[in-house]
């Protein structure tokens, strides 16, 4: 299956095929004619692909590898010096190419160090987790944490391809199937009741399976749409960040260490959608069939914090634009729209 996002001059393909990662030296020679690349993945996906993938791609280009810690933590501003030096170590230049192997941490990361490096060289995404593959490798917003916040420092820069293999989701573990299922139902919330419709019909995510596909197709094809509408983020692609508003703010407060961003994510657009049903801004049912979902896939729809705990994150979320927050609620399921309140929408003893 191809996917083609049209942003004329930064236009590239997506493809999404079982067993294409085998391939993916082809595609990339396709998109790429220098001399040099650079792989930037973590310590647990270069050791099951990295290698392999290196071994390729020298048969035609001189191949090196950066391998970092995996988890949210080795996104943070202070790691970006490293993929600096290794970079120079090498010689990449901007006729060169950084290839992103792993998940949303990897691809954001590696993605912002490349829109940076000598003022930007070409980079490639191939998204290992499904969170990554569904939704942060397409797009091109690319960032890095600050400890103030999630993806404080960022830029758009898109790749110059995506390349997605379901099958390389077998070697996931559990939770992070089930945290990249947060964005899938995000995708039906905000856009496609059938996709929703479709995810309540299952049992599990092993009963979903056999569809992964086509799913991931389903949601790169609205995001794709989205991002087409609006690259820059100031109008309708701001439904993306349905339930983030919470999710960032849930996330940086245990450090990144306890909710993921999918089970953040997850919390965050059933707790916004309560809050929007009590304010009489979405009809009522809305918040507990997205519960009845979230159960399905194993997701939390509470993190046992206090709203007002929240309220200092939230102040600094990137939506907050002088002194006004966009936020995104449903008029129902496969139906969203952005209201424009202040961070007193959240203001509240209630824990969530």
């Amino acid at each position: 299956m191809k996917l083609y996002v049209d942003l004329g001059a930064s236009s590239y393909p997506i493809y999404i095929e079982n067993h294409i990662l085998e391939k993916a030296k082809d595609y990339i020679s396709q998109v790429f004619s220098g001399r040099k690349i650079m792989i930037i993945s973590d310590d647990n996906v270069y050791p099951l692909y990295g290698e392999k993938l290196r071994e390729k791609m020298s048969e035609n280009f001189e191949c090196y590898s950066l391998v970092l810690p995996h988890g949210e933590a080795t996104k943070d501003f202070q790691n970006l010096p490293l993929i600096y030096d290794a970079l120079l170590e090498v010689k990449i230049s901007r006729s060169d190419l950084v290839i992103a192997l792993g998940g949303g941490v990897i691809g954001d990361l590696a993605g912002f160090a490349a829109s940076s490096y000598l003022r930007g060289i070409k980079f490639v995404q191939i998204p290992t987790s499904l969170l990554a593959q569904v939704d942060s490798s397409v797009g091109g917003k690319v960032a890095v944490d600050l400890p103030q916040g999630k993806n404080l420092v960022g830029a758009f820069y898109q790749p110059s391809l995506v390349l997605i293999d379901p099958l390389v989701l077998d070697t996931l573990p559990k939770r992070f199937i089930n945290d990249g299922m947060g964005e899938v139902i995000k995708y039906g919330c905000i856009k496609d009741k059938d996709l929703f419709a479709d995810l309540e019909t299952h049992t599990s995510f092993e009963d979903l399976k056999k569809e992964l596909p086509r799913i991931i197709h389903r949601c790169v094809d609205i995001k794709r749409i989205v991002v087409e509408k609006d690259q820059f983020d100031t109008g309708e692609r701001m439904l993306l960040n349905f339930g983030h508003t919470l999710a960032h703010t849930v996330e940086q407060y245990y450090h990144y260490e306890r909710e993921s961003h999918g089970e953040a994510v997850a919390v965050g657009m059933y707790q916004i959608t309560k809050l929007a049903e009590e304010k009489g801004l979405t009809p009522s049912g809305e918040a507990e069939r997205i519960k009845k979902v979230l159960d399905i896939y194993g997701l939390p729809c509470r993190c046992g914090l206090s709203l007002n705990e929240l309220m200092g994150a939230i102040t600094l979320d990137k939506k907050n634009l002088a002194g006004r927050l966009n936020v995104v609620l449903l008029h129902e399921i496969g139906n969203s729209y952005v209201y424009p309140t202040s961070s007193s929408f959240f203001a509240s003893e209630v824990t969530i």
